[in-house]
């Protein structure tokens, strides 16, 4: 995502720049220009070392290369393929597969901590192996690094692969690899190409060899009925050259196969061909997620007598005990069942892309090889209980395992392939022993805000304040006193929603506290820079959210008129002080605020508490009660109602457009006069 924002040149791979680099200090630029401090610079002994290293560098990048290989892709196609590939080289991959990696396998339990870090004597013998099978493969005829590749290749899974990988791939990626590249670029001589019909048949020959490619390409896209702009994408790719072409060309120099004119004319077409590629697959290829029409994707667009469909995410165990007391407390019916969407959230470390995990609720009994699969089981355990002890409940279990950067569109997807109409993230803060609030890990800050940005439907960030240790009316049944503190706008209204359905649990009670203005409260006004209109807009938009605020508090209170575990209240205050001080009298009575976000929302009666705000995904609201000024014992759910409008999307809690329009005309003529 950040390339696109790049130079088309700047998104070029680190092989161009190393290669030009490698150019300008070869004969090619300082040894031509400046010959003499050339040679002072990079004198034949220097280079011969610093070649010696660039090869270890590539030996070992082979060996991660084959550690981060998925092999289950393998076995579920190319079966032929693979059996020809085993073929040739048939002695190395059975003495890696039925030689070492039981060694390794060995290695790993022998030396496996609670901890999961590896002592430096295991490291130091993993690495002393790739250099052994690097050496064996040579000696019998095959170039080093296939020895390397194999090796990681058949290295067995489990924490011993991840920290080999978090302790080596930056150092080799990043300082032994561009090395590689650099000495590659250094032995290229440019003066040997003679002619400026030799440059010409170059890059013609260059793009006749990378059409001829596009063009079969994109014939199988299309045969295979992929859109025309990936087929185009995956032709230009396949075009590409990297450490595998330059592995090649520098044997076939090093062996005498080819001459240092043709050396230099494929080094050039490698730089050529990455430096147009790149750029231009950047600016055709704009992947984007063809968008899932469904109605609900609210709770209060749900139908009452329809399934709610939840999307819940867990980063460890210790956020399930709270999520699990939410859905029970959220009351599943045979008329209104509970779908719930557990996914357990993995950063990935050690990995080449990242994994989506369904997890088998009839899976046979296996042991976890590392600390990810033994918290999954723990966290998938628990919701299978959940599920097992509470009619009307069904989970399906996933794990996500990607970087935080981009985990948010693994949830966002996952949201719209499950038609999910509510997601709930656990707040990056976890409570302490002393009642404070202290962070868990700072990137889950920045997953919620990036899930409330994008979410295809309504989310709910729950602080953790011992909602799991509320009492228990009987074994299955739960007890919590849960508050509303309505002031006004979408995002109360989903809250109010979702709280309606928990109140309809018979251990669960519901008081609503409305907020409304004073008369001496400030009335919301527009800057001096805006002009009349915005006055109007603004009053209009202001005067239908009451309009639907009214309308729904109306609804609601009709429906629960005979319900004895349900009070309403109405407050009227001027300002934020007042505000908090009414907050602060119900605060230490319920275990469980629900409040709206209520983001870009301008009042008079939180006038000034923004200002305050340490967390601004929870909203000015939100963010007060999860403050340590209030009550330890206060859990939060702070919830955000979507407000996008698909091609199917009826809308949230708005009229036909006829009718609205028509209001929207009434009330600006009213504002004009």
């Amino acid at each position: 995502m950040a390339t696109a924002e790049l130079p088309p040149v700047m998104t070029a791979p680190g092989l161009l720049w190393n290669e030009t680099a490698g150019l300008l200090l070869g004969p090619s630029g300082m040894g031509q220009w400046f010959g003499i401090m050339g040679n002072y610079l990079f004198v034949k002994t220097s280079l011969v070392m610093l070649e010696t290293i660039a090869n270890i560098g590539i030996l070992y990048f082979a060996f991660i290369v084959g550690l981060e290989m998925d092999l289950s892709v393998i076995r579920k196609n190319g079966k032929k393929g693979l059996l020809f590939a085993i073929s040739v080289a048939q002695y190395t991959l059975f003495f890696a597969f039925f030689v070492v990696r039981p060694g390794i396998a060995w290695l790993a339990t022998r030396s496996t901590p609670e901890d999961e870090s590896f002592s430096n004597f295991t490291t130091s013998t993993i690495l002393a192996g790739v250099m052994i099978l690097g050496f064996i493969t040579d000696c019998i005829g095959v170039h080093p690094t296939f020895g390397a590749f194999v090796l990681g290749l058949f290295f067995p899974p489990g924490p011993l692969a991840v920290s080999l990988v978090e302790r080596l791939k930056d150092f080799i990626t990043g300082f032994l690899l561009p090395l590689f590249f650099v000495i590659s670029g250094f032995k290229t001589n440019v003066s040997k190409i003679k002619g400026a019909s030799t440059w010409v048949t170059i890059i013609f020959a260059s793009i006749l060899s990378s059409a001829g490619k596009v063009a079969g390409t994109v014939l199988v896209a299309l045969f295979l009925k992929m859109p025309f702009q990936e087929g185009v994408a995956l032709g230009l790719l396949m075009n590409s050259k990297g450490v595998v072409e330059l592995l090649g060309l520098n044997h076939g120099k090093d062996q005498k196969v080819i001459d240092d004119t043709a050396y230099a004319i494929m080094v050039v077409t490698c730089i050529f061909m990455n430096a147009i590629i790149m750029p231009i697959v950047v600016k055709i290829y704009r992947p984007a997620r063809k968008f899932v029409p469904y109605k609900r994707r609210t709770v209060q667009k749900t139908k009452t007598d329809a399934e709610l469909r939840i999307l819940t995410c867990i980063h460890t165990p210790r956020n399930a005990p709270t999520i699990i007391s939410l859905l029970e407390a959220s009351h599943p019916t045979r008329k209104s069942p509970i779908s719930v969407v557990l996914l357990h959230l993995v950063e990935l470390t050690g990995h080449a892309s990242a994994t989506l995990i369904v997890h088998n609720p009839h899976k046979s009994e296996r042991q976890a090889i590392n600390r990810m699969e033994v918290q999954s089981d723990h966290i998938i355990n628990a919701f299978e209980t959940f599920e097992q002890h509470t009619s009307c409940v069904s989970v399906q279990s996933l794990t996500s395992i990607s970087p935080y950067s981009t985990m948010h569109e693994e949830i966002c997807n996952l949201a719209e392939d499950k038609r999910v109409a509510f997601i709930i993230v656990p707040f990056h803060k976890q409570p302490t022993v002393d009642g404070g609030m202290e962070s868990a890990n700072p990137k889950i800050r920045m997953l919620n805000q990036n899930v409330l940005a994008n979410a295809p439907c309504s989310v709910g960030i729950l602080v953790d304040r011992g909602l799991n240790c509320s009492k228990r009316l009987a074994a299955s049944q739960v007890s919590h006193n849960i508050a509303v503190l309505f002031f006004g706008g979408a995002d109360d209204r989903e809250a109010l929603s979702y709280a309606v359905r928990m109140s309809e649990h018979p251990g669960n009670t519901l008081n609503v506290i409305r907020f409304l203005p004073g008369p001496h409260a400030v009335k919301p006004t527009i800057e001096p820079n805006q002009d009349f209109n915005d006055q109007g807009v603004l009053t209009l938009q202001i005067v239908k959210e009451k309009q639907l605020d009214d309308d729904y508090i109306k609804e609601f209170r009709m429906m629960k008129a005979n319900d004895e575990s349900f009070s309403y209240i109405e407050k009227v205050v001027n300002n934020g002080e007042e505000t908090v001080s009414a907050i602060r009298s119900v605060d230490n009575i319920h275990d469980l605020f629900v409040v709206g976000r209520r983001e870009g929302t301008i009042s008079p009666l939180t006038a000034g508490l923004n200002e305050w705000s340490e967390c601004p995904e929870l909203g000015v609201i939100g963010d007060l009660l999860a403050s340590a000024d209030f009550a330890a014992a206060v859990s939060v759910l702070v919830v955000q109602q979507y407000v996008g409008a698909g091609p199917n999307d009826e809308g949230i809690g708005t009229p036909d457009n006829s009718s609205q329009q028509q209001e929207e005309q009434c009330i600006m003529d009213s504002v004009r006069h």
